[in-house]
């Protein structure tokens, strides 16, 4: 897989020599992710494979195993401040059988790992317990992880099989992402109208003159001190009745006969990767380097193809081509660990920006909707355009924070 300005994977050399003396593996920020999918699917989830990778989304825990063999130096690397980038932490071409197979293999244990702490923390002694939170959060994790090795290297398994498993996980994480969802909104819109209503608000923006813009200030910290608590209020009462729907709807999914299929069908991974049929099957299977390569390339072009940092705020149609990097850099991520044994370090803070950026445009998006809500006072119809304002400025200072530590500066350039 190459960059734009360095390359990221090679073709290991069958002797390998020793690289910069790092490890393949660090902590991978995101934060996951979000929803699984495709290029719109698969989030993030951590993985205790015995041969694959352990990484995490923003705020996750990481922690991939060493990768076997010797590791080899990649050329083109040295003196490019990525961590883990002198490592390729194999001997011989990467395949289906040596890389993909254990990976899933180990994603799969963490899945019913996940699953079994999930049933022992939801025990009515239990119930509403932070363990059965934190197991959910891993069993999105793993579920993230397989469909999206199962979407980049689908030619090396087989193509029904992996569609169908695909699918099946990609609604399960959607289900059991919304809970925790709504609730990290509710909380960020209601942390953000308290130093909002503070005593102080931005400074205002124009050439009027001092006393007019204090007396604005002073009027405007009035209003949205009355506002304020209106709209805290009427946002609690949306968000959590959406995070109760959402956690019914999660325990009657894990409770249903389509989710127990989707159990079977991971216990039966964790035992055998199902491969492809046919010579053509099996050659698809005999490098693992070309769908890792087409994934990193689709991500480039991808965040080439992003708007560039002097385009008016508050574009809300622009928000589509950043959710769609990072689900694709998601994809890369997941790659990287199956190929190369481990995250790229290189990326935590470029998804963890793209991750924040996720958030705030979801934020915004509820305090507008909240804004909507026949009847409501004026004051606090104001106050939530002041928070959806706030949510906006969010948004373009995660943009920023994606372009100051993307570490690859000519794939932002579009041709």
């Amino acid at each position: 897989m190459r960059r734009p300005d360095q390359q990221t994977t090679t073709r290991p050399a069958p002797e390998a020599t020793l690289g910069n003396g790092t490890g393949p593996a660090g902590p991978d920020a995101a934060p996951g992710t979000g929803p699984a999918a495709q290029p719109a699917a698969p989030g993030a989830g951590p993985g205790t494979p015995p041969a694959g990778a352990r990484s995490a989304g923003p705020g996750e825990p990481s922690g991939p195993p060493a990768a076997t063999g010797t590791p080899a130096a990649r050329p083109g690397t040295a003196g490019t401040g990525t961590a883990g980038a002198g490592l390729t932490g194999f001997t011989g071409e990467p395949t289906a059988e040596g890389a993909l197979a254990p990976y899933l293999r180990g994603q799969a244990a963490e899945f019913l790992r996940s699953l079994r702490l999930h049933h022992e923390y939801s025990a009515p002694a239990d119930a509403g317990g932070h363990g059965a939170a934190e197991a959910a959060r891993a069993l999105r994790r793993a579920a993230r992880r397989i469909g999206g090795s199962l979407h980049t290297f689908r030619a090396a398994l087989d193509p029904h099989w992996a569609d169908q498993l695909r699918g099946e996980l990609a609604w399960l994480t959607g289900i059991l992402a919304r809970e925790h969802a709504y609730a990290n909104r509710l909380a960020r819109l209601v942390d953000a109208l308290h130093l909002l209503s503070g005593p102080t608000l931005p400074a205002a923006r124009g050439a009027r003159a001092a006393g007019e813009a204090a007396g604005a200030d002073a009027q405007g910290r009035a209003a949205l001190g009355v506002g304020a608590a209106r709209a805290a209020a009427l946002l609690e009462r949306r968000l959590t009745l959406a995070r109760t729907r959402s956690h019914s709807a999660a325990l009657q999914a894990l409770g249903s006969s389509r989710f127990h299929a989707i159990a079977d069908a991971v216990a039966l991974l964790a035992s055998e990767v199902p491969a492809p049929s046919g010579h053509a099957g099996r050659a698809a299977a005999a490098s693992l380097l070309e769908p890792a390569e087409l994934a990193e390339q689709r991500l480039l072009t991808a965040v080439a193809a992003l708007p560039p940092d002097d385009t008016e705020p508050y574009n809300e149609a622009q928000d589509a081509a950043w959710h769609q990097a990072r689900l694709l850099l998601r994809l890369h991520r997941y790659a990287h660990e199956v190929v190369l044994g481990g995250a790229d370090p290189g990326l935590t803070a470029p998804g963890h920006a793209l991750d924040l950026h996720r958030d705030a445009v979801e934020a915004a998006g509820a305090a507008a909707a909240a804004a909507r809500t026949p009847r409501i006072a004026p004051a606090t119809a104001y106050a939530l355009g002041v928070l959806h304002a706030d949510q906006r400025h969010g948004v373009e200072s995660a943009r920023a924070a994606f372009r100051e530590t993307w570490p690859y500066a000519t794939a932002l350039a579009a041709p």
